[in-house]
């Protein structure tokens, strides 16, 4: 992490106003949080600068707001949470900006914990407006961005702030970017990735930067089906963009010159309707009925697939090789997890995950916690592992 100013750059912050830009984008039912990860995930930052007597100022957004404030979309509710699980009062704050906010502030004693309210209820947060930034900055004298997952968005909260404020890494972000680098940036070879989806054109930019990076490409879900379609195997119903035929052979292309070894399915499981008990079989990816989708890939892919991850000393992975959300299909993905968890605990293997479909899936297959790190930052995940410049981790890096 020496490109990045961190929590362990900070001299003495005791009674100074840390302005703390965190993710608490959770769901919430009935104005009760009903997962708390991205919660817990800021406590280590957020209990660090209070221990050490700072005024601990939190900044976050919360859903789309259209037309400005809306009660439906308040950080009250998220401060009760954020309470509780940090086991710390967090004193909400009903504006994000202004005199009230100021001597609110001011009147907090060093250690004490506040949460401002939506930041995106003032449209020019999104337009990174610099009078709305110098505004926000006026509350505090340190900036710490603790939400990678909005690090993608060049925002006043986000990339503004440390434009105006000291500006440093928290733990999460820390974490995040450390993974991040072992996992792409500067990895341990041999280098596995799995990309699944739905659509190649979703995650063009991802694979074209990915098969200069790894050395082997595993291609899973609906988007492997085009592939196949593009080296002339009869997919069937399966969804598949034809249109992106060339695509696909022209990235396969790439991969080869950069030698990279692109993996797609040798046997699928196909079935005739996509649906819960749906009648299924596994048949060679040459031999799939006209009217048949593959739903997942066959038991043959899985041992090519697990053979790779057994090479590997780096696992990155983005996506689902099945549609998991529904039995059977979910079988490959549920067995190459546990497999690379198994390696990762054996510690054989450096395993990075991340999207939100691949949080699910591991969840669902019961590893999360066994891989080396799985990010829960979905869009900006992705954009870092298409090779793009994150505005709100650039502003952050020693000038």
């Amino acid at each position: 992490m020496a490109h990045f100013r961190t929590l362990d750059d900070l001299g003495d912050i005791k009674g100074k106003r840390v302005l703390v830009r965190v993710d608490l984008n959770v769901p919430v039912s009935d104005g009760k949080v009903t997962d708390a990860t991205r919660i817990e995930r800021v406590a280590p930052t957020i209990l660090e600068l209070s221990d050490k007597g700072a005024k601990v100022v939190l900044l976050a957004h919360f859903g789309r707001p259209k037309d400005g404030p809306d009660p439906e979309l308040s950080l009250e509710p998220i401060a009760r949470a954020a309470s509780d699980i940090i086991g710390r009062n967090v004193t909400f704050i009903p504006d994000c900006v202004g005199k009230m906010v100021e001597g609110a502030i001011f009147a907090m004693m060093p250690g004490d914990i506040a949460l401002l309210e939506n930041t995106r209820f003032y449209k020019a947060e999104e337009k990174n407006d610099r009078a709305f930034t110098e505004k926000l900055a006026a509350n505090g004298d340190i900036f710490v961005n603790d939400a990678f997952s909005a690090a993608h968005r060049a925002h006043c909260s986000t990339e503004g702030l440390a434009n105006l404020l000291p500006a440093y890494a928290g733990r999460t972000m820390e974490a995040e970017l450390e993974a991040l680098e072992k996992g792409l940036g500067n990895p341990e070879r041999p280098v596995v990735a799995i990309v699944g989806g739905a659509k190649i054109s979703t995650k063009l930019d991802l694979l074209m930067n990915l098969v200069k990076k790894v050395d082997a490409l595993v291609i899973g879900g609906g988007m492997a089906n085009t592939f196949l379609a593009a080296r002339g195997e009869n997919v069937g119903k399966s969804l598949c963009e034809h249109d992106l035929a060339q695509t696909a052979r022209q990235i396969m292309i790439e991969a080869a010159t950069a030698g990279c070894a692109i993996i797609l399915p040798s046997d699928g499981v196909v079935a005739k309707e996509f649906k819960a008990g749906a009648i299924s079989e596994v048949v060679p990816i040459n031999a799939v009925p006209a009217d048949g989708m593959i739903l997942d890939v066959g038991p043959k892919t899985i041992e090519t697939i697990n053979e790779w991850i057994d090479r590997a000393e780096t696992l990155v992975w983005n996506g689902p090789l099945g549609a998991f959300e529904i039995a059977p299909f979910d079988k490959a993905t549920v067995a190459v997890a546990r497999h690379a968890a198994r390696r990762t605990k054996a510690g054989e293997l450096l395993s990075v995950a991340g999207g939100g479909d691949t949080v699910a899936a591991l969840n669902h297959a019961g590893v999360a916690d066994d891989f080396t790190y799985v990010s829960t930052a979905g869009g900006a995940f992705l954009e870092w592992m298409e090779g793009k410049e994150l505005p709100g981790v650039e502003v952050l890096k020693h000038k």
